[in-house]
């Protein structure tokens, strides 16, 4: 049976500070189609570098000799799609094309640039390419990223037909359960091989945690009763000793009577007993709950307006040159609404918002009037721009870097992180830095785009709870469906035209 085996592997970027992985024993099935997930920083990238021996570690790894890797690395993205991905991998045409198809992919829009094809036409060009080539192992990276629901049906079901086994790792947790049938977790302290998807894993972690839990806090009254028990021994037997030495008569008498002479350190002897039965039960507690996750509540800022509504669209298109992007479409976004753009990918939801930013440069027809005196907080798609330390950037971003540390510590992203420039962060720990400054700034109108892309559970659940209690204005692009249903006030549909 072809498997992949992991034998003490250890592994850190500064091993004398943060170690990633330490000592790891596993075997890992290469016809499973494998789940792995766990939250951001945790090292899911950098198991699948070590896997393409992208790094140095300790310890060995067999059987990984032909591993592929999604997203793969685009050369020259002004060059034909087709050139790129045969550059990538020089299989067949025949091959490429069987792949396409599946993905419901017209080969025929591999001729132009592939930076002009959208976010989702690149993550099925990229996917396609992956599995033309049928001799590697695939280690597919955040698929769903960028595309639209009907997009992630048609790549999950792409997945599921595949008969070669694979690694995925994902934070769309319905994605997970439809493509998935074991599931590799990297928890705070371990790592979790369950032979079952996403569902059955976080069942069977919920139980394991409930039970520690309980354990936990039975092991901790059993040695709060033990701790009383032993300082009532022992301040017993203090006073009863105090109270011999005083009255010779009394302790002559004790002592002829019963031979209680003995009797205050046989009671320091019990004391002393209770004591290491106490502090074996306080033992037993170590390791338990440690891989429990402790998710703090996320703070932000909305500013009330008198300004009604905030944004008026009417008739409103977006152009470039002689292409349309959507139907013309109306709506207006009063204080309170969060509304969810929505659309396939491609129809220009992330064009409508740049052109509210003053950023897109194509041509628009019909009104979108965004009162100017709105302060605004912006949450990006995209922030490879994003660079430097995070003193600098709560610098130019006029932030208080503590409020800004804060908000990432919640967020998740570990202390040991906070020193390392943004452009060396994980794409999750990169997308917490955009999102943490706009959490930190004030404002009357959130603007999100695709705020839950490289985000784990944990994130999602926070910003669900937050968005549904401090209810701020928000404008945003998101094709979690299960998202949209729990924050959107308000859903405009964008239909793309052809």
């Amino acid at each position: 049976m072809p498997k992949i085996s992991l034998h003490q592997l250890t592994f850190g970027f500064d091993p004398n500070d943060h170690v990633l992985f330490d000592h790891v024993d596993l075997d890992l099935d290469t016809h499973w189609k494998l789940g792995l997930v766990g939250r951001n920083g945790r090292g899911k990238t950098t198991l699948f570098n070590l896997l393409l021996g992208a790094y140095p570690y300790q310890g060995t790894i067999t059987g990984n000799q032909n591993v592929s890797y999604f997203p793969a690395t685009v050369p020259d993205p002004q060059q034909s799609a087709t050139a790129v991905l045969h550059q990538i991998s020089p299989v067949a045409d025949w091959q490429l094309e069987r792949e396409l198809r599946q993905l419901d992919l017209d080969p025929a829009r591999l001729n132009q640039p592939f930076a002009t094809l959208s976010g989702g036409e690149q993550t099925k060009a990229l996917l396609a390419i992956l599995f033309a080539d049928e001799q590697a192992y695939p280690l597919i990276d955040e698929p769903t990223n960028h595309l639209d629901l009907p997009s992630r049906q048609r790549v999950a079901a792409y997945l599921k037909s595949k008969r070669q086994g694979f690694i995925v790792v994902s934070h769309d947790r319905h994605f997970l359960n439809q493509v998935t049938d074991h599931t590799l977790a990297i928890e705070r302290k371990q790592l979790s091989l369950t032979h079952g998807n996403f569902a059955v894993y976080e069942d069977q972690k919920q139980r394991r945690d409930n039970f520690e839990e309980e354990r936990d806090a039975k092991l901790k009254k059993e040695a709060d009763r033990l701790q009383h028990s032993a300082t009532d021994r022992s301040n017993w037997a203090q006073i009863t000793e105090s109270r011999a030495h005083g009255n010779p008569h009394q302790k002559n008498s004790g002592r002829n009577a019963a031979g209680s002479s003995t009797l205050p350190a046989k009671m320091m002897k019990r004391a002393r007993n209770v004591a290491r039965r106490r502090d074996r039960e306080l033992a037993a507690t170590e390791g338990l709950r440690q891989n429990i996750e402790h998710v703090p509540p996320l703070t932000m800022t909305p500013m009330s307006t008198h300004y009604q509504p905030l944004l008026h669209v009417a008739d409103f298109s977006l152009w470039y040159g002689d292409r349309q992007l959507f139907s013309p479409v109306s709506f207006d976004l009063e204080a309170g609404d969060r509304v969810a753009l929505v659309g396939p990918n491609g129809c220009g939801k992330s064009s409508l918002i740049r052109n509210l930013l003053g950023t897109f440069t194509g041509n628009r027809t019909g009104v979108a009037d965004l009162k100017p005196q709105l302060t605004l907080s912006v949450a990006r798609q995209l922030t490879a721009d994003n660079r430097g330390a995070l003193t600098a950037f709560a610098t130019a971003h006029h932030l208080d870097r503590n409020a800004l540390l804060n908000t990432l510590k919640k967020l998740g992203l570990p202390r040991d992180v906070f020193a390392t420039p943004i452009e060396q962060m994980s794409m999750g720990q990169q997308k917490k830095v955009e999102l943490a400054q706009s959490l930190a700034t004030p404002a009357n109108l959130f603007i999100w785009d695709e705020p839950l892309n490289y985000l784990d559970v944990f994130n999602q659940e926070q910003l669900t709870t937050l968005l549904t209690t401090a209810r701020p204005t928000l404008l945003f692009v998101e094709h979690d469906q299960q998202f949209i249903d729990d924050v959107a006030t308000k859903v405009v549909t964008l239909t793309p035209l052809p």
